[in-house]
């Protein structure tokens, strides 16, 4: 499958890409190449086989929620730069 120039020129404009002529030779033939092996994919024979939307099958990569000890505030604080009335003392942010 082909893809003319105006097409590239198209989809640049919207990746907001300033191209040489010579780029957009390169990138039609390149996408061109793209679009011709994806069109041999769709050959395939994929009769039978359950559609995914991952490529391996994972439910849940989360731990459960445990509640345990939280830190002491002296032991959060020891390697504070500078902390100030048992607080992290921080940079201004907004002026």
């Amino acid at each position: 499958m082909k893809i003319s120039k105006a097409e590239v020129l198209k989809v640049a404009h919207l990746a907001r890409l300033d191209l040489s002529e010579a780029a957009i030779d390169t990138f039609a033939g390149q996408i061109g190449d793209i679009l011709e092996y994806v069109e041999t994919l769709n050959q395939v024979d994929t009769e039978g086989v359950a559609a995914t939307s991952h490529a391996i099958s994972l439910t849940n990569a989360f731990r459960d929620d445990v509640p345990g000890t939280h830190l002491e505030r002296d032991a959060a604080l020891e390697n504070a730069p500078e902390p100030e009335d048992g607080c992290f003392r921080v940079p201004r942010v907004i002026e």
